[in-house]
């Protein structure tokens, strides 16, 4: 296998090398003064600035692989960019690559229905609400979605879902309007 970067992913890595630089290094003060000054669960007005710059530099959404909605990356091609974003508290949102809206919105590319895609995804991929991913339980170890014990269970045209989930990642953001719950559906199945 070879590890070397691509043109497209060397060309990626110098733009949000450049970008974390210029806009996001020096806007860590700014954030942590408009956190201290506000509240700490609304969005704040440099990170919506960020947001705003790097969508109009083309630099957003590079984590999903269907280029049709991202950069058209392969996670062996993306994990070099979010190695940079990782160097500051504020990389990956700016970029709309921040956890937990990118796995809720891979898999709503891959599994959503048209009518949650227009609900749900086509605003995340906008970076205009958040979502929240429903995984941990108190009562196991929820690394490993195996030991889950929380239950999605359909009854006629529903789905009922009953467990304990706790560490909500995302669930405090007012501007959630989607949460993906992590359940089993067939508890024989491997």
């Amino acid at each position: 296998m070879d590890f070397a970067y691509s043109p497209k992913v060397q060309a990626l890595r110098e733009r949000v090398t450049a970008f974390m630089d210029a806009y996001v290094y020096p806007a860590e003060p700014v954030f942590e003064q408009q956190v201290a000054e506000g509240d700490r669960w609304q969005p704040t007005a440099i990170m919506e600035e960020l947001k705003a710059r790097a969508r109009a530099e083309g630099l957003w959404n590079l984590f999903l692989p269907e280029s049709a909605l991202g950069a058209g990356l392969s996670n062996l091609e993306y994990a070099p960019l979010a190695e940079i974003m990782g160097c500051s508290m504020l990389g990956p949102e700016p970029f709309n690559c921040s956890a937990p809206d990118t796995g809720n919105m891979e898999v709503l590319v891959r599994y959503a229905s048209e009518e949650q895609k227009a609900r749900w995804l086509e605003p995340l991929l906008r970076g205009e609400i958040r979502s929240a991913f429903a995984m941990t339980e108190p009562d196991v170890a929820s690394s490993d979605a195996t030991n889950m014990a929380a239950r999605a269970e359909r009854d006629g045209d529903e789905w009922v879902i009953n467990g304990r989930k706790w560490w909500t990642s995302g669930a405090c953001d007012p501007r959630c309007k989607i949460l993906i719950f992590m359940g089993l559906s067939n508890p024989d199945g491997p």
